[in-house]
């Protein structure tokens, strides 16, 4: 029998830095209400502060730290085997990381896939991302699910916890926190048709996912990406035949500069469709409230009912915030809107609709496809909204 021998081209990187966990520098988690987890640094070395959430995904690390929604968190995954099959370009949801800290079980120093070209650990040392491992994080998600999501520090033991919590101290809340400006596009930039052009797009980029922006280029939609600002008027004299509404961070009372332009756009006849934060603020232009949720939806598996025929679909989901409904089928204090979709673990409001004008949003993460395919028909109503117009 002939031995089994690693592939050369991981050999490169496949160890870099300290080979075994036991050797890298001791660390620890800082909660706001002083419970400490320890762990051992396992990537870059620094102080990150930031609310500390949970992800119950399996797999997609790498879609998670470049997810512009996470920016301003501390994410612990709970699965407890993370970097095994490496960093992949083609993974990436942006052009880097966002989260402001990342917390695991254990990181794994080996990776083997045939689409990775650099080891999860080597991937966070070189894009600043500090990283404990070796922690236990079923008690720390257990404890976020008892006590909430809150502000937390992380640092290596070289760091004196006075200190730490002196800086945490004076970090603030995710409450009330615009963080859009952190990862909104400056100038506006075009993602080009897949064929001949249909559509003109407009998305406005609250931290917009890289894989919406081809999904609607794959229907060959021309996507122009404008900053968080853009006014009404410019979105108008584009020429638009959509708006499509991102992702982002922060808490969407604090993102009140939108609000009128996506009201604005509706009434003017131009379909528009939100996803995750641009859900929120599709239901605050409209009248709807949000709040701040326990400890929120962060994970790869929510089921989630669609009530014009009662199909279940599997949903990839990132917000700590949600839409508050209202009695029946109604979104509170918006008499224009009605739910669409309902979160099957909890009841939250997972989409809705107006009742008059084109316009339809998702709380979930669409273009994520955990289904795979169950969510996609979304960017296909779009579509046929544009067309109709």
């Amino acid at each position: 029998m002939v031995p089994w021998v690693w592939p050369d081209r991981h050999r490169s990187d496949m160890f870099a830095g300290p080979m075994r966990l036991r050797d890298q520098p001791p660390g620890y988690l800082l909660l706001e209400d002083g419970r400490i987890f320890e762990g051992r640094m396992a990537g870059a070395e620094g102080v990150a502060l930031g609310e500390v959430v949970f992800n119950t995904s399996l797999t997609g690390y790498q879609e998670i730290l470049t997810d512009p929604s996470y920016a301003g968190q501390i994410v612990a995954m709970t699965a407890p085997h993370i970097g095994n099959y490496g960093v992949a370009p083609a993974d990436a949801e942006s052009a880097r990381p966002h989260v402001a800290g990342f917390v695991v079980r254990e990181l794994s120093l080996v990776h083997s896939s045939w689409r990775s070209q650099e080891s999860l650990s080597s991937y966070l040392r070189r894009n600043g991302v500090v990283t404990l491992s070796e922690v236990d994080t079923r008690a720390l998600t257990r404890h976020i699910r008892s006590a909430g999501a809150m502000r937390a520090a992380l640092a290596s033991a070289a760091v004196s916890e006075d200190s730490l919590r002196q800086r945490l101290a004076a970090h603030p809340r995710m409450e009330g926190l615009d963080l859009t400006g952190m990862v909104s596009t400056s100038q506006p930039y075009e993602v080009p048709p897949a064929g001949e052009e249909r559509f003109l797009v407009v998305a406005y980029d609250f931290g917009m996912k890289s894989r919406s922006a081809e999904l609607l280029a794959e229907r060959c939609c021309r996507v122009r990406a404008v900053p968080r600002d853009t006014r009404f008027e410019e979105i108008l004299d584009s020429g638009a035949d959509g708006l499509f509404v991102s992702n982002g961070p922060g808490d969407p009372e604090a993102v009140v500069h939108a609000l009128e332009t996506i009201r604005r756009a509706a009434e003017d006849g131009i379909p528009v469709l939100g996803i995750c934060l641009g859900h929120q603020l599709v239901a605050r232009a409209f009248g709807g409230t949000t709040f701040k949720m326990r400890y929120g939806h962060r994970a790869g598996n929510h089921p989630v009912r669609r009530l014009s025929d009662g199909a279940v679909e599997i949903t990839a989901q990132n917000h700590g915030f949600a839409v508050r409904g209202g009695e029946g089928v109604g979104i509170d204090a918006a008499p224009g809107l009605r739910l669409t979709h309902v979160n099957l673990n909890d009841g939250t409001v997972e989409g809705l609709e107006h009742r008059e004008l084109p316009v339809f949003s998702v709380q979930y993460h669409p273009e994520a496809a955990p289904g795979p395919h169950d969510s996609i028909y979304l960017f296909d109503r779009f579509i046929e909204a544009m067309a109709q117009v």
